[in-house]
């Protein structure tokens, strides 16, 4: 495993953070007409993937789920989603804490990019030595 393989796969997992926050965020405040259609936010979730034989430890995406969070009830007769109470029900998406999540990845991922561009400044120097 090098260098390269090790940012590359740091660098997918810090994007597929941000396309779930993204996706969070771009549902927020919407609005279904039962609990159970209302959108639930997902979450990356990440393991320690262990190479034996050079003894470096990458990030491997195990895959994307869904929060249990409870919709918010809201009353709203005049709603067209409104139910027979005249309840809609909210997406339970914290719009602030998914902005942290987002500028989290976000860093983590401008992190990676100035490794590379340090680890190629480097080869191109040691390739330059007379």
């Amino acid at each position: 495993m090098t260098l390269f393989s090790l940012a590359q796969r740091g660098m997918s997992a810090q994007l597929v953070r941000m396309n779930a926050a993204a996706s969070n965020l771009a549902n927020a405040g919407t609005v279904s007409g039962s609990e159970e259609e209302a959108y639930k936010p997902i979450r990356a979730v990440f393991s320690e993937d262990l190479d034996r034989a050079s003894g470096l430890a990458s990030v491997d995406v195990q895959g994307v789920v869904r929060e249990d969070a409870a919709a918010v009830r809201q009353h709203s007769p005049d709603h067209p989603l409104a139910d027979a109470n005249g309840d809609v029900w909210v997406a339970p998406v914290d719009e602030n804490a998914e902005m942290v999540e987002m500028l989290e990845a976000s860093r983590q991922y401008q992190n990676m990019v100035e490794a590379l561009s340090t680890a190629k400044q480097l080869m191109l120097d040691t390739m330059r030595m007379k």
